[in-house]
């Protein structure tokens, strides 16, 4: 191929290599003299659901097909295309350029990463023979993209297509309402040229003249009332969904997000995007863009009023035109920067708020009152600062657009005047060009006005959108594979996982049975908390796979799965509400009986019924009015009510002193039974029950057995027991901890 290819040696892959249904496929698909020299297998379709999909490159041309080869697409190799990697934590792409666009674009979770940056690699080598290092660049892209904040507003037609035809009716409206409105002037000059100046100059009063022209005035005034009414009310009504259905929208689409997307944003900043960006719009689309649009449609139609009255004093007129034109332009983009700088620093003061007020007890109990202080003027005084700068740009072009309007009438007036002595046109037409121009530039004053309520709300929109762009890295399976009669076989094969360039699990394996107790241990930070999140699909492995009775938990709906699983977590969260209602959470409708049973089994029912209100007393914030011990048990009575099939206690009773303790471990030692349940325990001495015990460093498995025989072993697992049983935390005695591992990951099965 000439280009792109020389002479020098190219390796060729095997393709019964290939898994099938490919295999047959490819081959199929091969012509003469074509051989394959790479490929990947992908996991996910356009819309990031799972859907298995494969990628191969030849010595001519690049291959696409999806699992029943139903679709088969090839792009023959050119000297002019390019291959992008991109990695958008947690979601990979690979992007298949030529010199003017996007060919296509194929889409895997981090799992398929290894053999993207391979294929990358190949086709460099491919196009570059003589570069055997060649390497694909990796691009990585920002969890928030950037676009014209302007563009943002226009991206509201999705939330404003349902109300189209309200949309219409409204503008409609408007239309008729404006030209209304222009009647009055229009009815000035013959009232002057006819009535009013006749009679100075000595003639009668035309009554009837004057009967039909006040009578036209006060209709058009009527007219205009009822139909600026009508329009009003429509158009916020309409205005007032689209803010509630963006609102919805956001926190819908914020719920089906991963953790990772929590884990790097500010809980006041997202509350700010989804309360105060969103009434911001609502506002600005039923107050400020009506308005926009009133003010277009009376320049229009004054203009072409004019025009037609006096084409030459109407030239004269809009001079000032252009000037004002470029002003609005000019001030336009620096009001943008601004805003959007005050919008950021507007949720710094908002997550200040939110970390003080639920950390009030913190607070006071660090006696942090004034640094909280401190912090929030700070902010305060940032925000200050740049709403002066805004406001200082805004305070002059304001009135330099109003003298530009002053100026305008009294050019209108100054020539004006000397066409009447002229005898060019009447006092009548004058009056009524006055009274045009003078709507004509309040209502160009008023459109410079709307500069700053535009640039607002763009930037609001924008980081509205900034969330609904961000697509979730534990996207829903495209063919779902229905979950029920869940057994509990959980099977990990040679999964990874890594936050960003941080492998934090290697190579691990691991088989657990039905009905089978695993006791994960280890110091902090060797990825016990990591594997459970991963087993919740919390996050999706970057490589190798998990299975649920034999099946890959990404082919089964997330929403399905996790309910199947009664999660315990080491810090309980309480919403505020009941306690019935926080033990429900997971069962709205379970009834009062179902509640009480499960309160029982966790040991907590003792403790509620000797609240003022039972099960109907109040937690507080986060459960605040509990102390850390009955939260606990209320969560994990929460997790019970489920009776779900996978049981994980994530240290679930390191918030209980010793006596709460044992009882809550008396009621667990009844309820793993049948159940699969992992429990990661900080004190060691609770799992001596465990079928098994898996012992974890680094990521990795070092020890697996139970707990009488890892003592024996007098390995990792009896340095970290006897440490703690001599007083020393696990982190503590971690760099004492250097246990020998296998050169592979240790698999009990």
């Amino acid at each position: 191929m000439p280009g792109l290819l020389n002479d020098s040696p190219t390796e060729f892959a095997d393709p019964a290599n290939l898994p099938e249904p490919w295999r047959s496929a490819l081959r199929h698909h091969l012509a003469e003299g074509e051989h394959l020299i790479a490929w990947m297998q992908t996991d996910l379709d356009p819309q990031l659901r799972f859907v298995e999909g494969l990628v191969a490159l030849t010595n001519r041309r690049w291959l696409a097909s999806n699992p029943d080869a139903t679709e088969n697409r090839s792009w023959p190799l050119r000297a002019d295309m390019e291959l992008r990697l991109q990695d958008q934590s947690g979601v990979g792409s690979i992007e298949l350029m030529d010199a003017h666009s996007r060919l296509t674009r194929w889409r895997y979770t981090l799992s398929h990463h290894p053999e993207a940056l391979a294929l990358a690699a190949a086709y460099q080598a491919l196009r570059h023979p003589e570069t055997k290092a060649a390497r694909a660049e990796i691009t990585p892209i920002e969890h928030e993209i950037g676009e014209p904040p302007a563009r943002a507003l226009f991206r509201l037609w999705r939330f404003a297509r349902p109300y189209k035809l309200k949309l219409a009716t409204g503008m409609g409206l408007t239309m008729a309402a404006t030209a209304a409105s222009m009647v009055p002037p229009y009815l000035t000059m013959p009232l002057m040229d006819d009535v009013l100046i006749p009679f100075q100059n000595g003639e009668p009063i035309h009554y009837r003249l004057v009967t039909e022209y006040l009578g036209g005035l006060l209709a058009a005034s009527l007219l205009a009332w009822v139909l600026g009414w009508l329009r009003s009310a429509i158009l916020a009504w309409v205005s007032e969904r689209i803010g509630a259905d963006m609102r919805t929208a956001t926190f819908q689409h914020l719920q089906q997000l991963s953790l990772q997307y929590f884990g790097g944003k500010r809980t006041g900043d997202l509350i700010a995007r989804i309360g105060s960006e969103s009434d911001r719009i609502c506002l600005f689309l039923s107050l400020h863009l009506l308005d926009f649009v009133t003010d277009v449609l009376m320049i229009v139609m004054t203009t072409a009023i004019l025009l037609s009255i006096n084409p030459i004093l109407t030239l004269a007129t809009l001079a000032p035109l252009p000037f004002i034109g470029w002003m609005i332009h000019w001030v336009r983009d620096h009001l943008r920067h601004g805003f959007e700088k005050a919008d950021r620093i507007w949720s710094e003061i908002t997550n200040v708020l939110a970390d003080t007020i639920p950390g009030i007890r913190v607070v006071k109990a660090f006696a942090q009152e004034r640094r909280e202080v401190a912090r929030f003027r700070d902010a305060n005084d940032r925000n200050l600062a740049v709403n002066d700068r805004v406001n200082a740009l805004w305070s002059l072009f304001g009135p330099t657009v109003t003298l530009l309007t002053e100026l305008g009438l009294l050019v209108v007036w100054a020539f004006g005047i000397w066409l009447v002595s002229k005898d060019a046109i009447t006092v009548g037409v004058l009056t009524a060009f006055l009274a045009y121009i003078s709507r004509f530039y309040t209502r160009l004053d008023s459109m410079s006005r709307i500069v700053s309520a535009t640039q607002q709300a763009a930037a609001g929109a924008k980081r509205i959108f900034d969330i609904l762009d961000h697509s979730s890295n534990v996207p829903e399976p495209a063919q779902p594979q229905p979950l029920k009669d869940v057994r509990g076989h959980i099977e990990l094969s040679h999964i990874g996982f890594r936050y960003g360039n941080h492998s934090v699990i290697q190579d691990l394996s691991l088989d657990i049975a039905p009905g089978e107790m695993i006791g994960l241990v280890g110091h902090s930070g060797s990825g016990k908390s990591t594997l459970v999140n991963l087993i919740c699909r919390f996050y999706d492995v970057s490589q190798g796979s998990i299975r649920l009775d034999g099946v890959d938990i990404r082919r089964y709906p997330t929403a399905d799965y996790r309910r199947h699983i009664g999660l315990v977590l080491q810090e309980p969260f309480l919403f505020y509400g009941t306690i019935a209602e926080n033990i429900a959470y997971g069962r709205p409708d379970a009834t009062p009986s179902d509640i009480i049973a499960a309160a029982r089994a966790a040991n907590a029912h003792e403790f509620i019924l000797r609240l003022p209100h039972g099960y109907d007393s109040l937690v507080g914030e986060r459960g605040q009015a509990l102390s850390g011990g009955e939260r606990q048990r209320i969560s994990i009575a929460r997790a019970l009510l489920i009776d779900p099939p996978i049981l994980i206690l994530d240290e679930a009773t390191s918030s209980v002193d010793t006596a709460t303790e044992n009882e809550i471990q008396k009621a667990l030692d009844n309820l793993v039974q049948g159940r699969t349940t992992i429990s990661i325990a900080h004190r060691l001495s609770t799992l001596r029950e465990a079928d098994r015990l898996v012992v974890m460093d680094q990521g990795r498995i070092v020890e697996i057995g139970r707990h009488d025989e890892l003592l024996a072993r007098d390995g990792a697992y009896s340095r970290l027991y006897h440490a703690q049983l001599q007083g020393q935390s696990p982190a503590a005695s971690a760099h004492e901890w250097q246990p020998h591992r296998p050169a592979g990951a240790v698999n009990d099965r």
